[in-house]
């Protein structure tokens, strides 16, 4: 028995650092093959584009760490960016349009967490239904076309600087990460996301509310979605109709390469940053080798793969 959970603290141990081993040996790589990739401003630039699916699978690690799954998320950053670009070229204040951006994403999320809680309907269902609900709502109301952003003090949420230098994304990728990592391990509420994808049952049993703990859980994920809608939104100066397409596949890639466990119950927020960061700087190398984005796809489509297995070996 002693022998079984060495070994299982060891493989755990393992897996956490093969994704902080891989994003070294990655920097190194690139580092003698491209003379352009370890210069501050490359660098900056990929932290950047990083930052809006790091802000998604924050979120998704608490999703995934309490058994579940949100494919809507790259919908909620679609819809609510679109909401929040519609109500400020309205003529509407940069506080009421975020406010309601946020509210909007944190609703939506819930939703997400009383049909999975409430409707028992399976996470993959459920969320692959408001996905494709959202895709509908996004283009009937922006009827297809980009809303373009008119307020500049907007456009400085995801096109600032601070210091001239490090781009305002990444600074909210950061406060982000500081806020979730205390909310997963210094909380009650990150004990009983454990629990709950460790073992439902026994969880329900210890006294955890199984519902509203889900329906808050999904409401986070929407929440983190909409904020990266937001910042989306303002970088490119537009709300795009098709934005977010694909981002929740990136966001589980991050989430598993960085040692969470798709079966729940076992994982890390910093690990998520790490996955984040390892597919960031891959697509990153890849663009600078001049590698055909039809293999960048397929490259990526591996280092997941074995991403997944190793989590099947556990």
């Amino acid at each position: 028995m002693t022998l079984q959970m060495n070994w299982s603290r060891a493989s755990t141990l393992l897996q956490r650092l093969g994704s902080v081993i891989g994003l070294v040996l990655l920097f190194i790589v690139l580092s003698v093959m491209s003379p352009d990739f370890l210069t501050t401003g490359n660098l900056l630039t990929v932290l950047r584009q990083v930052s809006i699916n790091a802000l998604i699978a924050f979120g998704m690690t608490f999703v995934i760490l309490a058994g579940g799954i949100d494919l809507s998320v790259g919908a909620i950053l679609a819809f609510t960016g679109a909401i929040t670009a519609g109500l400020m070229a309205s003529g509407h204040g940069i506080v009421l349009s975020v406010g309601a951006g946020l509210g909007l994403g944190l609703i939506l999320g819930m939703i997400n967490g009383v049909l999975v809680s409430w409707g028992k309907v399976a996470p993959f269902i459920a969320t692959l239904g408001t996905l494709t609900l959202l895709r509908g709502l996004t283009l009937s109301y922006t009827q297809g076309s980009p809303i373009p952003v008119t307020n500049q003090s907007f456009a400085l949420v995801g096109g600032g600087y601070v210091a001239n230098l490090i781009p305002l994304p990444v600074i909210w990728m950061f406060i982000a990460f500081v806020v979730c990592g205390f909310l997963l391990r210094g909380t009650v509420f990150g004990r009983h996301v454990v629990a709950i994808g460790g073992n439902e049952e026994a969880a329900r049993l210890s006294g955890v509310r199984i519902a509203p703990m889900k329906i808050a859980i999904y409401g986070l994920s929407g929440l983190l979605s909409a904020f990266a809608g937001i910042v989306l939104t303002s970088r490119l100066y537009s709300a795009q109709a098709t934005a977010g397409q694909g981002y929740e596949l990136d966001a589980i890639a991050a989430v598993v390469l960085g040692g969470t466990s798709l079966a729940g119950g076992r994982g890390w927020l910093f690990g998520t940053l790490i996955g984040a960061l390892l597919i960031g700087f891959l697509n990153n190398g890849l663009n600078l080798l001049g590698v055909s984005s039809f293999y960048q796809q397929v490259v990526k489509g591996i280092v997941i793969l074995i991403a997944v297995l190793l989590d099947r070996r556990q």
